[in-house]
């Protein structure tokens, strides 16, 4: 996507949501980074990306100064900052500790998980079914359910390592919920998911999870390996 093509489809109306220029900076292009639309090995040019945002190239410098720190810039020789990208063994070591983290968080979230959490998780299923099929729909949707997941398993560190987890996943460029036929596997594995954790079975609710991570995984494999 071109800076023109992503200016064009930004809401002005946003900056207004945060304290200073350089938190709407950092949120803007955290967005475009963690969603895909600014893919792996992209440049990030200061003065290109303060133009598209709208301030001026300070926060713009501190917001890549975040990013950066948070390891999802690399700083490239004789090109800059660029968006960081993961090679094959990285993406299977990340999704390795993924599939146990996941796994973990629905085991939890089946012993620990309260009415309202329960509430929560079977009210996303539900909605899903009737979400429109688009990727970045799906995966904004995909974020929420998971994040229920972690809200219902009550434990703040491992809520915080799943979530950086999460952020190194969007390195590996687009989301798996644009493969073929993932959305409906997705939805099922996600109710089975749900209906283990409904049932207090923390041992079926990590290994529905773990497979549920090692699926994606899968797909991430065949994605990458397509001439397409």
């Amino acid at each position: 996507m071109t800076i023109e093509t992503a200016l064009a489809a930004r809401n002005p109306a946003e900056r207004e949501r945060y304290g200073s220029a350089a938190d709407y900076a950092y949120a803007a292009l955290r967005s475009e980074i963690v969603e895909g639309r600014f893919a792996p090995g992209r440049r990030m040019r200061e003065i290109e990306l303060a133009s598209w945002l709208g301030v001026s190239r300070t926060p713009t410098r501190q917001a890549l100064s975040r990013l950066e720190i948070e390891g999802l810039l690399n700083l490239k020789p004789r090109t800059g900052l660029v968006v960081a990208s993961l090679d094959d063994e990285a993406m299977d070591e990340l999704y390795e500790m993924r599939s146990v983290l996941e796994g973990a968080a629905a085991a939890m979230a089946a012993r620990h998980a309260s009415a309202r959490d329960l509430e929560a998780l079977v009210n996303l299923v539900e909605t899903e079914a009737s979400l429109p099929a688009d990727p970045i729909v799906r995966y904004r949707h995909n974020l929420a359910f998971h994040g229920a997941i972690y809200t219902a398993a009550h434990n703040r560190f491992l809520m915080k390592s799943l979530h950086a987890l999460n952020d190194a996943i969007a390195l590996l460029g687009p989301t798996t919920m644009a493969a073929e036929g993932r959305l409906a596997g997705a939805a099922a594995e996600h109710r089975m998911i749900v209906e283990s954790i409904g049932r207090r079975d923390a041992a079926q609710a990590e290994q529905d999870a773990r497979a549920h991570v090692l699926k994606a995984l899968d797909l991430r494999r065949a994605m990458r390996n397509s001439p397409y």
